[in-house]
């Protein structure tokens, strides 16, 4: 199993709109990508290491799959959309890791 991370940076510019993000942009990425889907978790960054100082991601998504294959021919297909709706909810770009997924 991988997991897909989109990690957004916290910086002092950077607005995200977690109600739209939570309620609208993951709703649509669950309902494209479909069945390939095997699980989705939402961090919302509150702090850092250092007391006092902000997260250093305002948020993190991770989407979980078999394997990079079905990540891929899932998510490929509407790369374009989800991207075009990133102007709703930030002005920031999110990174993206794909990892290999280890439980204990």
């Amino acid at each position: 199993m991988i997991k897909v991370s989109v990690m957004y940076p916290n910086r002092k510019d950077v607005k995200f709109d977690a109600v739209y993000y939570k309620n609208t942009h993951l709703p649509m990425v669950l309902k494209l990508v479909g069945s390939a889907l095997k699980g989705l978790e939402l961090d919302l960054g509150i702090a850092s290491r250092t007391p006092g100082e902000p997260a250093t991601y305002v948020a993190i998504a991770h989407l979980k799959f078999d394997n990079v294959a079905a990540f891929k021919e899932s998510f490929g297909p509407h790369a374009e959309t989800f991207a075009a709706d990133v102007k709703n909810y930030s002005n920031v770009r999110g990174e993206l890791q794909i990892s290999e997924l280890v439980t204990f």
